[in-house]
């Protein structure tokens, strides 16, 4: 099995905040022109707390994204690796939910970024 956990695959990004059975929380953190490996999450929110810019791929598919400070968006659940393409930091927290539906995201296209 493939250890494709953000803290193992990203351990100089990301870092576990807190955690129980039901979720975990992830603190983000990087700075322009950074590239994480490929890493899954399962169904998330993301709260942001920087404004930055951000190219998430999945194999042949890709989008870029640009985000504000102090969002709180849905992720579902998914693979990806990302590039901070912006000239500011990243900087996000996030609660990744334990034991849903999507949780295995080896599979799922990228997701929308959504505030619903």
């Amino acid at each position: 099995m493939i250890d494709d956990d953000p803290t193992t695959t990203n351990p100089d990004h990301y870092r576990t905040l807190w955690e129980n059975d039901f979720v975990r929380v992830l603190e983000y953190r990087d700075e322009p022109g950074t590239q994480t490996t490929p890493h899954r999450h399962p169904n998330t929110v993301m709260i942001t707390l920087s404004e930055f810019q951000r190219r998430l791929s999945n194999g042949d598919e890709s989008r870029d994204v640009e985000l504000s400070s102090g969002a709180a968006l849905w992720l579902p659940a998914q693979t990806h690796a990302g590039t901070n393409i912006g000239s500011t930091p990243t900087h996000t927290i996030l609660v990744e939910l334990k034991g849903t539906d999507g949780a295995d995201a080896r599979a799922v296209r990228l997701g929308p970024l959504t505030d619903r």
